[in-house]
């Protein structure tokens, strides 16, 4: 992969040197996991950082005998850096939604990369902060009927990290059971909500593409908007 490929994939390098990209791609390592696979485990201490380069994953946490989805994420964002810039213990397991590639980079190289860049230091709290307003937002969403919830989501998932096409924006046909968590609902509400939003047509599933389209992101967005 080029530098400038590599920094377009990964927002968090869109300000780093081409110097840093270049020593960091040689010392990153690729992971491939298929499906369902747990690629880090709760109470496990932090050795890396890593970045999606394909695929779909989700963050949890066990609670009692179950366990919650708190967060979504697709190509081009990254995870387990908090456990390695608090020194503890991993807070939640990650496990891939569909087939998974990853690439990972040392703790140790990935903090002197910090120190070395102070850029890469600056955008690396910045996209820490953006985190922090999208749990803001979920918060203030706790009060919002089902369906803004839950339509925010699918905006967000598909802002983020969606692909356009002539069907319109494409996604992991994410599990119901995923999306209720993360928004903050039922899963039974979800089921429901979904089944209107495809009988409206703003939101096509295709099983064999393991894909849900966003065809129409304008009404979604709209909806999404009523929370102002």
């Amino acid at each position: 992969m080029q530098t400038a490929a590599f920094s377009e994939l990964f927002p968090l390098f869109n300000a780093a040197s081409p110097e840093t990209i270049e020593w960091l791609m040689s010392n990153t390592v690729e992971h491939e996991y298929p499906s369902d696979r747990a690629v880090l485990m709760e109470d496990a201490w932090g050795n890396a950082v890593y970045f999606v380069e394909s695929g779909w994953v989700k963050v949890r946490r066990h609670v009692g005998e179950g366990s919650v989805t708190l967060a979504i994420l697709g190509r081009g964002d990254f995870f387990g850096e908090m456990a390695i810039l608090d020194e503890s213990p991993r807070s939640t397991d990650v496990i891939s939604l569909s087939s998974v590639k990853l690439l990972s980079i040392s703790a140790q190289r990935f903090i002197q990369t910090l120190f070395r860049d102070s850029q890469l230091h600056h955008r690396m709290l910045q996209l820490m902060v953006r985190r922090l307003r999208q749990m803001n937002v979920r918060f203030q969403l706790r009060h919002q009927p089902p369906a803004i919830k839950l339509v925010n989501t699918l905006v967000a998932l598909g802002e983020n990290y969606g692909t356009a096409t002539e069907y319109g924006i494409e996604i992991l046909n994410i599990p119901f059971k995923d999306l209720a968590d993360v928004s903050d609902i039922s899963t039974e509400e979800a089921a429901k909500i979904m089944e209107k939003l495809h009988a409206k047509g703003w939101v096509r599933i295709v099983p064999s593409r393991n894909s849900m389209f966003l065809t129409n992101m304008r009404q979604l967005v709209h909806l999404a908007g009523k929370t102002q």
